[in-house]
């Protein structure tokens, strides 16, 4: 990434926990290489807000590495966009205090996620968990970001960091850019394999979901306990047919398939021939990927380069807004 580059930057950070899915990677990873082009991209790992979650030590440090691998796997280019971990560049949590201060209870208690988390975490409701919206405003802010890829689980956090951007432009104009959804390009809706009502979700029950690094053999296996309905009838129809309908649109984006020419050549042929299919079309996706992401862990030296390399590319942009907030608001800098 050119320090004098135009482009307006693109923020994207992911928790390193769970399993990567067939979602994340139709409806964000792949589309993010695109983005390489018109956009100066962040990806980041997002480890610190993992935290608000008691997490094994070491899963979480592998699971750390395996995400920055995966990024590299599906596609991006570590020296056009900054792959790095959150917890390598202190400036997230020195700006997520500043804007604490700047925060108000009321609209962190009317967050979903921190009531949802709250409910499954009963005997964990953690200050972090609290402000955990207020990190991700720092995420985002911190690099002037003009856009944020969100799923509708986001918006109320991106919501709120256009709130506390244009809540401090009030009283010190100019100083954040207020970030803008980053609507992607119409794509599949990846369901759960067993509730298709549902999204697939990287906390999904292990059956339910597609991850990138499943085993050819575990790919079948799901596919083949998917979700479908009694009609045997094969035609895209998510409302009334949500299991089918899913299978039909990982098939149809996988293989470029048009969804009109899938369904008229799959009709009559039943449930078990579209299963297969798309089973094989999943594989075929992964294969490459799954091979790239064996060479990136076999090199480690190659990935804690990469990454702290990275992380100072990104502590460098950082340090220019953590400047100008700190001059701003009165604090002596030496």
């Amino acid at each position: 990434m050119s320090e004098t580059t135009k482009k307006p930057v693109l923020f994207s950070g992911i928790q390193p926990t769970g399993s990567i899915t067939l979602g994340n990677y139709i409806g964000a990873m792949r589309n993010f290489v695109l983005l390489e082009d018109d956009y100066d991209c962040l990806f980041c790992i997002v480890d610190l807000h993992a935290l608000t979650v008691r997490q094994d030590p070491a899963a979480l440090r592998r699971k750390t590495l395996e995400l920055a691998a995966l990024y590299i796997a599906a596609g991006l280019d570590p020296e056009r966009s900054i792959i790095y971990c959150q917890s390598h560049v202190p400036q997230h949590a020195e700006l997520a205090w500043v804007l604490n201060c700047f925060s108000y209870m009321g609209e962190l208690g009317r967050m979903t996620q921190f009531k949802d988390k709250s409910a499954r975490h009963k005997d964990n409701i953690n200050a972090g968990l609290f402000t955990y919206p207020v990190l991700m405003a720092a995420d985002i802010l911190l690099y002037q970001a003009a856009v944020v890829p969100v799923g509708a689980d986001q918006k109320q956090h991106l919501e709120i960091t256009r709130d506390i951007a244009q809540r401090l432009n009030a009283i010190y104009p100019g100083l954040f850019r207020v970030p803008e959804p980053h609507i992607p390009r119409e794509t599949a809706k990846i369901q759960s394999l067993s509730e298709p009502e549902k999204k697939m979700s990287k906390s999904d029950p292990e059956d339910s979901l597609i991850s990138l690094l499943d085993k050819p053999e575990d790919v079948r296996r799901k596919f083949r306990r998917a979700v479908t309905d009694s009609d045997g009838e094969i035609r895209f129809d998510p409302e009334n047919k949500p299991g089918v309908s899913n299978l039909l649109s990982i098939l149809s984006v996988l293989s470029g398939e048009g969804m009109e020419a899938l369904t008229q050549r799959l009709a009559g042929q039943g449930y078990g021939k579209l299963k297969d299919e798309t089973a094989e079309a999943v594989n075929a996706a992964l294969s490459p990927i799954q091979q790239r992401f064996a060479q990136l862990m076999a090199d480690k030296t190659y990935l804690a380069h990469t990454l702290a390399d990275n992380a100072r590319r990104a502590q460098g942009m950082a340090q220019k807004t953590l400047r100008k907030v700190y001059k701003k608001l009165g604090l002596y800098q030496p």
